[in-house]
């Protein structure tokens, strides 16, 4: 499943792109450049839609900094309709652009242009591992000891961000406002119980090994030690 970063700090509009595409891709929601910056330091996506006036770091410069490190396809949402403005934007790299107030439809298509245009030019990770356990990026498949597990969309979303950096902790906070897209506030129970219920999975399908390590007073990440 495709990996699309939305940056927008308009919480309306957030929660339609939320609604839009959330059934089709996997969605990663930051509400500021700053946010934004971090993102895409420390993951990997198909597709950025970047809003142009931002809190914190502009998407002028968050649309700078993308180009430098990444080939990712970029669409630019602006509320300014400045044919010269948006010349420079594409010089500078972005894909293709938007005027808000947008139509859905022409969004959506949009969209799958781009990440269809994008498909030969970004290599693509098929699986991540880990011990016995193996995750596969395009059909959502868990297995350990090549056996299926069936996991929920959220602990997939918490399995691959702990594969994708093994050797980074994760406070409670930072895993929910990743995967849920929300400030932490009166998140933890449900942190708690995503990763309680993840972990017994683990167990139950690999008694021998620890897949998910809690590192006291920090967070969690991948277990280390022998198999």
């Amino acid at each position: 499943m495709k990996h699309v970063l939305i940056v927008e700090d308009d919480e309306n509009i957030c929660q339609l792109l939320r609604h839009l595409f959330q059934e089709k891709y996997r969605l990663t929601i930051v509400q500021s450049g700053t946010e934004a910056v971090i993102q895409i330091s420390e993951q990997l996506f198909d597709l950025v839609i970047l809003d142009l006036m931002l809190p914190g770091v502009t998407g002028e410069s968050v649309l700078k900094m993308i180009k430098k490190e990444s080939t990712v396809p970029v669409i630019i949402m602006t509320a300014v309709n400045d044919k010269k403005k948006t010349v420079e934007l594409l010089k500078e790299g972005a894909a293709d652009y938007v005027t808000k107030p947008f139509d859905i439809d022409e969004l959506e298509a949009r969209v799958e242009v781009q990440l269809r245009n994008s498909m030969g030019n970004t290599p693509q990770i098929e699986a991540l591992t880990f011990k016995h356990l193996s995750l596969n990026i395009e059909n959502y498949e868990v297995t350990v000891q090549n056996e299926k597990i069936d996991i929920s969309h959220k602990e997939y979303q918490l399995l691959e961000l702990l594969l994708s950096y093994p050797n980074k902790i994760y406070s409670k906070a930072n895993l929910y406002e990743r995967i849920w897209g929300d400030s932490y506030i009166g998140g933890e129970n449900t942190v708690n119980v995503h990763i309680s219920t993840l972990r017994k999975k683990l167990k139950e399908a690999d008694p021998e090994n620890e897949y998910i390590e809690t590192v006291w007073g920090m967070g969690i990440r991948l277990a280390k030690g022998e198999e």
